[in-house]
């Protein structure tokens, strides 16, 4: 991997004291004989702290932050999702003056403003995962969320055979959860036969999604298939226990484990993956070009999916693995 440094010449050994004493970034000692490297602090915000798939992307903002020797990842959310808690810790991190931010945004509308406001004292602001598309974020990296729910419907009328009932699980606010819940529909639309008889509203609640679960089930016993936009029900190992799966099939989002077990075990067909490990590192990254005055050729980076059933799971955790390590 590239290290990305700043580069700048000191003029006079009295000239570093003062701007040290004006309270001016610390600058890391470079290689022999080469000026020191600009340090900088990113904020990185995931949605909140107890969704797992972002311990991965921690992991990932850290490693890159490791390669590139001259950046420090501030790691900070609220600890379940809480669009006003995230609005307050990136307000609090404008104040702070860090050098860049990343954020997955937990609600697009109403992190237009902070956003817009960091960009103009001069912040950079990078989107990842869920994005803020009406804002002044200067680049949102992730996966093709509209696609995404186009393949989901896809996979679930496969099996189905294009009929039965649909039950829809998301949460509402975030434009990732959206733009997925609107490729769903777009898709199911070539299937006439399949009709969506409920829309349940998660909140971001792993906990939450079992309640829905077993309501539902409860409520339309003959369900054809659940289509989750969100990973929340494969978070935890027994939200799937109301569900038949001879009966009823299950479609979802996130292959971060128990994921892939309840997929072997049949509970779940169909899993889409995400690529965590780089929603924390190419953020970082991105961040870093920019300080180098190297803006991202586009403004929406796609990550690509992964679409993992049972016939491909071995090989998708053997990759796990590798990533994991860092490979």
């Amino acid at each position: 991997m590239h290290r990305v440094a700043a580069r700048f010449l000191v003029v006079a050994a009295a000239a570093a004291l003062a701007s040290g004493a004006c309270g001016k970034k610390e600058e890391a000692a470079g290689p022999a004989g080469s000026p020191p490297a600009k340090k900088y602090r990113f904020a990185v915000m995931p949605k909140a702290l107890n969704l797992p798939v972002f311990t991965y992307a921690r992991t990932g903002a850290e490693r890159a932050a490791k390669d590139l020797g001259n950046v420090e990842v501030l790691w900070r959310a609220p600890e379940s999702a809480d669009p006003l808690k995230q609005k307050e810790i990136l307000e609090s991190f404008i104040t702070q003056g860090v050098d860049g931010i990343a954020i997955s945004c937990t609600s697009a509308d109403l992190l237009n403003d902070p956003i817009n406001k960091a960009m103009d004292a001069g912040i950079p602001v990078v989107t990842w995962d869920s994005d803020a598309p009406r804002s002044k974020r200067i680049a949102f990296w992730g996966v093709d969320d509209f696609k995404s729910g186009q393949i989901m419907g896809e996979e679930a009328a496969k099996l189905v055979g294009g009929k039965g009932k649909v039950a829809l699980m998301t949460s509402l606010g975030a434009e990732n959860l959206a733009r997925r819940l609107d490729g769903v529909k777009e898709s199911l639309k070539k299937h006439p036969d399949m009709k969506v008889v409920e829309t349940y509203d998660i909140k971001e609640d792993p906990t939450r999604s079992a309640e829905m679960i077993a309501a539902g089930m409860s409520r339309y016993p003959d369900l054809a298939v659940w289509i989750s936009v969100g990973g929340w029900p494969v978070f935890v190992r027994n939200a799937l226990d109301p569900i038949d799966p001879a009966r009823t099939k299950f479609v979802c989002f996130d292959t971060v484990p128990p994921a892939p077990d309840l997929l072997k075990t049949g509970k779940v067909q169909v899993l889409i993956g995400q690529k965590y490990f780089g929603w924390g590192s190419e953020p970082v990254k991105l961040l870093a070009g920019i300080k180098e005055g190297r803006m991202p050729p586009q403004k929406i980076i796609d990550s690509g999916v992964d679409v993992v059933t049972r016939e491909n799971v071995d090989a998708y955790l053997e990759q796990w693995k590798k990533w994991e390590k860092g490979e």
